[in-house]
């Protein structure tokens, strides 16, 4: 019996560093770097924008070495990274990593690609303007798109997502002492948010995925939305929000908390 227990443990010891390895495999198969380096692009342009709106001259001289330090590239790609990997567990990962490793890294790639080209706002435009023609046209692609924004509930999950992070602000911003509201009323001004959030985030799906899914051949875009629709893509979709939102939500708070500490004189 006890040699049973010794020989179960040891395949049980040498499994866990094939699993990490997946793990690992798949995140680079999703470029998880490329990806966070983007949102950490978005967030110093989002972090601008909240100094100039709320900050002093003289406090918005120093406030971009602070958005730098809260928007931290190593400490986000690291929250993400532990966090996928946690919410991965006992995932069969034979099949995500078959189609991205494969036919899928394209539309990875392409993903990459038409987020980074959004950064710039003439880009974002004319997507929108894009996307436009093509629903008018009722082409293809765009039945493609409403698929896998329906598949994968991307509308409700991003507007959740969008809310906590906005909410984690509110808070940070609270605590630092740069905002007198009590817990239900920081969630009454950002529940009256909702309506224009969901329009602006179904407005940036359509043309973002659009723009970067035009591309594809049929097949494979039709494969994705089948992997999608999968158990095992079911479960990827839950924990690439699980490790993103949450570190949104992180980020919204330190930005929040960063503000009211600047406002005061003080770093964070």
């Amino acid at each position: 019996m006890r040699a049973v227990l010794f020989a179960c443990a040891a395949l049980l010891l040498a499994a866990l560093p094939l699993r990490a390895g997946e793990i690992d495999r798949l995140m680079t198969a999703l470029h998880f770097e490329e990806t966070v380096e983007i949102m950490r692009a978005e967030g110093l342009r989002y972090g601008g924008d909240v100094g100039d709106e709320m900050l002093s001259t003289v406090e918005r001289a120093r406030w971009d070495r602070v958005v730098g330090r809260v928007y931290d590239l190593e400490r986000m790609l690291a929250q993400v990274q532990s966090r996928f990997a946690r919410a991965m567990e006992g995932a069969d990962t034979d099949t995500l990593l078959g189609f991205f490793e494969g036919q899928g890294a394209e539309v990875v790639a392409l993903e990459i690609a038409g987020r980074r080209a959004l950064l710039d706002d003439g880009t974002e435009a004319a997507a929108e303007a894009r996307y436009a023609e093509l629903a008018a046209a009722d082409a293809p692609i765009v039945r493609h798109v409403a698929t896998l924004i329906d598949d994968s509930d991307l509308i409700e999950r991003n507007v959740a997502g969008a809310l906590n992070a906005n909410l984690g602000f509110y808070r940070g911003l609270a605590d630092g002492g740069g905002l007198d509201l009590s817990e239900e009323e920081m969630l009454a001004e950002i529940w009256a948010q909702e309506p224009e959030m969901r329009e602006e985030t179904r407005d940036w799906m359509q043309a973002y995925l659009t723009m970067a899914y035009q591309p594809l051949a049929q097949e494979v875009l039709e494969a994705y939305i089948a992997l999608y629709r999968s158990p095992e893509g079911q479960q990827l979709n839950r924990a690439l929000f699980a490790a993103f939102d949450a570190m949104y939500e992180e980020l919204s708070y330190q930005l929040g908390l960063a503000t009211a500490l600047t406002m005061e004189g003080e770093d964070l």
